[in-house]
């Protein structure tokens, strides 16, 4: 009866979602109220657990965000990220443009948010496109690869660092796993499932083409790409420097405060508002008010975040976690695996990679203490399924579809089977790392 509830818990949060257009957050509340109803929860109990679920998970993942946000948008504005596109084609040439878009996908994939990086980069596609004479999905869904892949496997973005907090995992390893899975994930899924793309006819709209900043209002080659990959430096150091090197209690002390995910953004947001803000000679003004943006665009997101802390509570409270452990151990299926199809249907029925890990994330974490399965491959096993099929329910499908052009039939062919190969290379990848790790 236990796994009844929650099953309809779940149906009702897709049908809400998806059927009736509700905005994920009260869709997560109604869902974690009728939840706690149904499993026995007591009536008192029910307020306090929402707010418990959606104060925990906040506490941890709000300066994150915030700053991750506002960090993005400066690598934006700043005219590095279009520095860093330009730097790449200089370095390839015309010839390998689509290798090249797929790196400066995935370089600008680290700090920025998917649906930023889209628009950002689009513009960029287009005039390559144009200029060589090229398909239009045949260059640009190798970098839009690269975007969805660090958007579903990599922190700091929302969903991998929701679930490396929820799974108590570590940050740095989940990172350097995930680079690991990433790389044949985009280079399968863009540039080599691209290669059978070029006959897709496409003519992406000229409006879409916007001009960029003339050279000498571009910071410097080093100062962009380093400030860019700064979080990513700095994790990958900390995490190495504590699992390498016997080192002095005090020291020790210092590098996980400085590995903090949150402790990371804030040095690397304020580095980035010199760099490229003030000593480019951009007003502060004009910095704050792109960062107050950037916020706003991301409230969504945290709001879902929240929403999903709700419903985890209230697992959690009405005992119903030993049940559900106990009922997946019961399936054929390795706790890996389950994860990932558990991710991948919530995905493919409600539209949203950040609701499929999460959702999965208040699942599966049960299982993860009772199986002893590695937390940071659960992670990367988690978001690559959320990334499974993206199709008319998603709204990376019809930005997608509209930017470029392309009738429906051709968007599911070229957009939704890309984003299955990312899940499928991605499950597979976590598979074979389960082995050796």
């Amino acid at each position: 009866m236990t796994l009844i509830c929650i099953a309809i818990s779940i149906l009702l949060l897709i049908l809400l979602i998806n059927s009736f257009k509700v905005h994920p957050f009260p869709a997560f509340l109604v869902v974690s109220i009728f939840a706690a109803i149904s499993l026995g929860l007591s009536i008192d109990q029910i307020a306090p657990a929402l707010e418990k679920g959606i104060g925990n998970i906040l506490s941890s993942l709000l300066i994150l965000i915030a700053f991750g946000a506002m960090f993005g948008k400066i690598i934006a504005v700043s005219g590095a990220a279009q520095k860093i596109a330009s730097v790449m084609m200089a370095w390839v040439g015309p010839g390998k443009i689509q290798w090249a878009m797929m790196v400066v996908g995935f370089i600008i994939g680290i700090p920025l948010f998917y649906g930023v990086g889209f628009v950002l980069m689009v513009p960029l596609i287009f005039s390559v496109v144009y200029k060589y004479k090229l398909p239009a999905v045949f260059i640009g869904l190798p970098m839009l690869a690269a975007l969805s892949v660090t958007h579903g496997f990599l922190p700091p973005h929302p969903s991998p660092s929701a679930l490396v907090i929820l799974f108590n995992a570590n940050m740095g390893l989940t990172l350097v796993y995930g680079f690991a899975l990433a790389i044949p994930a985009i280079v399968i899924a863009g540039p080599f499932f691209a290669q059978f793309l070029k006959r897709i006819p496409s003519q992406p709209l000229k409006t879409f083409v916007s001009e960029d900043l003339p050279e000498d209002k571009l910071p410097g080659t080093f100062n962009s790409f380093f400030t860019a990959l700064l979080p990513v430096i700095l994790l990958i150091a900390t995490t190495f420097l504590q699992h390498t090197f016997r080192l002095s209690p005090t020291v020790q002390k210092s590098l996980i405060f400085l590995s903090s995910p949150s402790v990371v953004l804030m040095i690397v947001f304020f580095y980035a508002l010199f760099s490229l803000g003030v000593a480019q000679k951009h007003k502060m003004d004009d910095l704050m008010n792109h960062c107050t943006q950037a916020v706003k665009d991301v409230a969504t997101i945290i709001l879902i975040i929240a929403g999903s802390g709700a419903l985890k509570e209230v697992f959690t409270q009405t005992g119903v976690s030993e049940e559900i452990a106990n009922s997946l151990q019961a399936l054929p299926v390795p706790p890996l695996a389950l994860g990932w199809i558990i991710a991948a249907i919530i995905r493919i029925c409600i539209g949203s990679a950040t609701v499929a890990g999460l959702t999965t994330g208040s699942m599966i974490l049960p299982l993860i203490h009772s199986t002893a399965t590695d937390p940071n491959l659960m992670v990367l096993a988690v978001g690559a399924g959320s990334l499974a099929f993206s199709h008319v329910n998603d709204s990376g499908f019809w930005m997608f579809k509209e930017y470029f052009n392309l009738t429906i039939k051709d968007t599911v062919l070229t957009w939704s089977v890309m984003e299955s190969i990312v899940a499928i290379v991605g499950l597979i990848g976590v598979l074979l790392l389960s082995l050796v790790v």
